[in-house]
């Protein structure tokens, strides 16, 4: 296995990733309901509180079931999973304090990485996620 020289002492190995190599990048929000890429909102040029009208009280994805994606992802051998926490327009999947902009705002009330974690975790799948800064 590759070993990395100069590798800083605080920074976690990377060599698990030589290793685990085949992983899950989970990427959804807002966006999805437009049926297009997570830019759309700024490649088209829509305002955000346009965006936010149109789709914010849409967001409900009815076949979410962080088991059976787990379950499935683990079935597929899948060794980790990346979420997108929040993309760039600022939409947080999870019940943060800090905006009102979040999933469980919408009409699925729900905390998608309260129960996305936890099923990942439990099948044994190691867990990354993405979170913009950019909003």
């Amino acid at each position: 296995m590759r070993t990395y020289k100069n590798w800083p002492a605080d920074y976690p190995d990377p060599n698990w990733f030589l290793h685990d190599r085949f992983g899950l990048f989970i990427h959804f929000g807002l966006f999805s309901i437009g049926a297009r890429h997570e830019w759309f909102m700024t490649t088209e040029k829509i305002e955000p509180t346009t965006y936010r009208e149109n789709y914010f009280s849409q967001f409900d994805p009815d076949l979410f079931n962080a088991e059976e994606w787990a379950q499935t992802a683990k079935k597929a051998g899948f060794q980790y999973m990346v979420f997108t926490t929040k993309h760039h327009e600022g939409f947080a999947l999870w019940d943060t304090a800090l905006s009102d902009y979040k999933v469980t705002n919408t009409p699925f009330k729900r905390d998608l990485l309260a129960e996305l974690l936890p099923a990942f975790r439990k099948v044994g799948i190691k867990i990354g996620l993405y979170h913009s800064l950019i909003d």
